[in-house]
């Protein structure tokens, strides 16, 4: 009898140790999902280069292949050459270099590209090799001042936080097994020297990017389990700025240049990340309404705010950084995955389809740092910004601005493209922002497949997904298919071979599950309609779907050489001069007739277009009528100050009424975005 009960009490505490186990890790799916304790998500990434562009994303991706992407240490050979601090040089020792791997690398692997994956791969094993026995890696040697490079603050926190980034990326798409044991001992290194040396002992970017350092340290506890790390994710939230309280409690939102624009895109996440320690509501509490402020006292409508380097109200006159577009896309793309709120998604597209393709040139080798909604001139001139770089803010050139941007925004559009699918818990898969793509990924019991999505999106309305089965013994799967409904829809129709299989309503998932057989395919349509929405000094924005729609005015590009005195800014810039009229107002209009308003004309042929997005490409182009109003005038080099809607106590019965044409914002240099509206 006592050996009985002793076998049975070992028995239980066997399983329950097991159990105890078993609860630290995921139940198995295809792809792992969040470590016990961690919040579990709905949505997990796919390994680095399982999605694939195609299509019109596919000729972005060549475009900076061949653009300044692919030739970033040509152009900018004395930060991106080998003197960076980075490879081990004796030059720049701060966030640029790491800023520019974080594009190349995810570009590279996308793209299959042998020779940008050998322009990475130096960084990479650098990197690796230069960690101390303590933990410590990177650039650790400070240089006397130079023009132009940033040689002191080798030891901050901050740029290890970008190469983290890049190592995370690097361990997706090849799993080198020398990346856990390096990212261990690193995080081990933190928590023992944190509390003496915290986030801001060299600068105070760390403070409030500390968030990509925190997410680095989730994804390592998913694959390791080392409890340590979750003591150091408490001790990153507790030492980083607190963006929960700042927008819980404070008014800081509500206040000009109360943060810097890229610090508030990037740590504008930390609340989500933390989230998945502390499963406190608060949290994604604090990001809806922190997004609620920011589009309602700074808010544009490509999806950006007035952030001129610091935060700059929402008149659209007032720039939005290029590096703010990439990290508030990168912040969307993480709370999306942890969340799987819609809302995110419908932003993301936002800013991805309207305010990331006109700030970079079409051939990706020269930019804007800032953007203006409406902006009717891009010259050499000082404007109204927070921060002026001797008037080079809104011309395209390579260095102009600031530099920062020339070595940050290389992630945009290859970060979209690695986020447009997920891995679901239940063994599916995700179709949660739209491009033509293909995904080839584990669904069902293990099953590999690959699902093409052909698609003219977002200068159409149709998406059509087709099934490969790749495993030869298999010849069908069952798994879930997701698919999202953007919040501007207002009903989607699901067809499945032909057949009606569903409707569904604007902010919410359609799922498609049932027996896949190679050959299935799926087609969603997602009907857009115009809309109208209300901005800065009660003016209007005209949206179809994902796309805002701007004023089409003609543009006259000058190449211009910049002086020799400010051969900093680069060799030369282009400025871009308005060559037709700008300061129209749309006519006042019932809005239950806004489809009879707004009359869509759709070309088919430059629908088809590899490369949609400028004036001549435009394939969608919104009529309206409208009237001059002669008092808005340029005010220096700019729209001036914005009239009101309406303007009252002026006749405008005696102002024609003339046909103004829109086409999508991402087309557009030159624009109004902001409408006044004007009497009838």
């Amino acid at each position: 009898m006592r050996k009985c009960y002793l076998f049975l009490l070992f028995f239980c505490f066997f399983f329950s140790d097991f159990n105890t186990k078993a609860s630290e890790k995921t139940v198995s799916s295809n792809y792992p999902n969040n470590r016990y304790p961690l919040v579990q998500k709905p949505y997990m990434e796919l390994p680095l280069g399982s999605i694939k562009a195609k299509g019109w994303l596919l000729e972005m991706l060549k475009t900076q292949q061949t653009g300044s992407t692919g030739k970033m240490d040509q152009l900018y050979p004395a930060i991106m050459g080998t003197r960076n601090g980075w490879l081990g040089g004796d030059g720049d020792q701060w966030e640029r270099g790491p800023y520019w791997i974080d594009g190349l690398l995810p570009l590279a692997y996308i793209l299959d590209d042998d020779n940008l994956k050998k322009k990475v791969q130096p960084w990479i094993e650098w990197t690796l090799k230069s960690q101390r026995e303590d933990g410590f890696f990177g650039p650790s040697k400070d240089y006397p001042p130079e023009a132009g490079i940033q040689r002191d603050n080798s030891a901050d926190w901050w740029p290890r936080m970008v190469a983290l980034k890049i190592i995370q990326q690097y361990y997706s798409a090849t799993q080198d097994q020398r990346v856990i044991p390096f990212m261990t001992r690193y995080f081990q290194y933190q928590l023992r020297t944190l509390p003496e040396k915290p986030l801001g002992y060299w600068t105070f970017w760390a403070n409030y990017r500390v968030c990509d350092n925190l997410q680095a340290v989730y994804w390592l506890y998913n694959i390791t389990g080392d409890r340590f790390l979750l003591e150091l994710g408490d001790l990153l939230h507790k030492q980083g700025h607190d963006f929960t309280k700042m927008f819980l409690e404070s008014d800081d939102l509500s206040r000009l240049g109360s943060i810097h624009c890229v610090n508030l895109a990037q740590g504008l996440k930390e609340p989500v990340i933390y989230y998945q320690q502390d499963p406190d509501k608060k949290y994604l509490q604090a990001v809806k309404k922190g997004m609620a402020d920011i589009r309602k006292y700074n808010g544009q409508p490509q999806g950006m705010y007035g952030g001129d380097e610091e935060l700059h109200g929402n008149n659209p006159t007032q720039g939005s950084e290029l590096c703010s577009a990439v990290e508030l896309m990168f912040s969307l793309e993480k709370m999306m995955e942890i969340t799987g709120d819609l809302d995110y998604a419908d932003h993301l597209e936002r800013v991805t389809f309207n305010a990331l393709p006109t700030q970079i040139s079409d051939d990706f080798m020269t930019h804007q740092y800032f953007q203006q909604a409406n902006q009717v001139t891009a010259n050499w001139h000082d404007r109204n910004f927070h921060c002026n770089h001797d008037g080079t803010d809104v011309l395209f050139g390579l260095l102009t601005g600031y530099p920062c941007c020339t070595s940050n925004m290389h992630q945009g559009w290859p970060k979209f493209t690695q986020n447009l699918w997920y891995a679901t818990p239940d063994n599916g898969l995700a179709a949660m922002v739209f491009s033509p793509s293909e995904v080839t990924a584990k669904v069902g019991n293990n099953c590999l497949v690959t699902f093409s999505e052909e698609t003219l999106y977002p200068m159409d309305d149709m998406l059509r997904f087709t099934l490969t089965i790749l495993d030869k013994k298999t010849k069908q799967v069952d798994f879930p298919l997701h698919l999202r409904i953007p919040g501007w829809c207002k009903k989607a129709t699901v067809t499945v071979n032909g057949k009606p299989q569903q409707t569904a309503e604007g902010g919410t998932v359609a799922i498609v599950d049932r027996t896949w057989t190679t050959g299935d395919r799926v087609e969603l349509q997602l009907p857009m309609e115009v809309t109208t929405g209300r901005w800065y000094e009660n003016s209007i924005a005209v949206e179809r779907g994902p796309l805002v729609y701007a004023l089409e005015v003609k543009e006259q590009w000058n190449k211009k050489e910049i002086p020799e005195n400010k051969k900093h800014f680069g060799e030369h810039y282009f400025e871009v001069l308005p060559q037709s009229d700008w300061n129209y107002g749309i006519v006042d209009f019932n809005p239950q007739k806004t489809p009879e308003v707004f009359r869509v004309e759709i070309d088919k042929e430059k629908q088809k277009s590899l490369y949609p997005w400028n004036t001549q490409n435009a394939p969608v182009k919104i009529k309206v009528n409208a009237k001059k109003i002669d008092v808005w005038k340029l005010y220096n080099e700019m729209a001036g100050p914005q009239p009101y809607s309406i303007i009252y106590g002026f006749n405008w019965g005696v102002v024609p009424i003339e046909e103004i044409t829109l086409i999508p914002y991402g087309c557009t240099t030159l624009r109004i975005s902001e409408f006044p509206v004007v009497g009838r």
